[in-house]
């Protein structure tokens, strides 16, 4: 939202006195206060308006501390406010007084305090977020762990078959050996089963 120039106020409250009111004066007293000491305190409409300046321009500063209260706008629109016065006072002779002098200043004063303002806060806005880097701890990056080599497992060998007891094969070869003499005997006897005269017995 952008923030309406207070001390555009009595700027214009000038301006409409001096061209609606031309009979009017700046000088002439407009109450008259008696103080404490006796004496006799005359207010003048210079006065007020002096005094309604000085006020706004403390909302101003007010409404400029606040937090993202002031922006961009805002100072343009108080630079603006400032250079129409100050043209006023050095280009038309009604406006070449001491209070319209008073009230240019309190204007150039709104625009410089927000300025200052502002610049302020972004100095102690960048302390704080480099606090606030720095108190974070730093992140240890741990190194990923080396990966092993994958090795296929070597194909299991063959079951090998079981070797044949060594009795089994003497007993297989002795009956091998067998068998060809036991044929060979029963080719050798005769029909009757009995064997020739003079055949030696084995």
């Amino acid at each position: 939202m952008v923030g309406f120039p207070l001390l555009l106020i009595p700027l214009a409250v000038y301006n409409i006195i001096v061209f609606l009111m031309p009979g009017a004066s700046f000088t002439d007293p407009l109450i008259k206060l008696p103080l404490m000491s006796g004496a006799e305190w005359q207010v003048t409409l210079s006065d007020v308006l002096l005094a309604v300046a000085a006020l706004l321009l403390l909302l101003e500063v007010i409404k400029g501390a606040r937090p993202g209260a002031k922006y961009l706008t805002d100072h343009l629109l108080s630079l603006i406010v400032f250079g129409a016065a100050a043209a006023e006072f050095v280009l038309w002779p009604k406006f070449a007084t001491s209070t319209y002098f008073l009230l240019t200043l309190l204007a150039l004063v709104d625009f410089l305090s927000g300025i200052a303002l502002r610049t302020r806060r972004r100095a102690l806005a960048a302390p704080t977020v480099s606090a606030a880097t720095a108190s974070q701890p730093a992140r240890k990056v741990e190194p990923e762990p080396a990966r092993e080599p994958h090795v296929d497992p070597a194909p299991a060998a063959p079951a090998a078959s079981p070797a044949p007891a060594a009795a089994s094969v003497a007993e297989q070869v002795l009956q091998d050996h067998a068998e060809p003499r036991a044929s060979i005997a029963s080719a050798e006897l005769p029909a009757g089963g009995q064997p020739p005269a003079g055949t030696p017995q084995r």
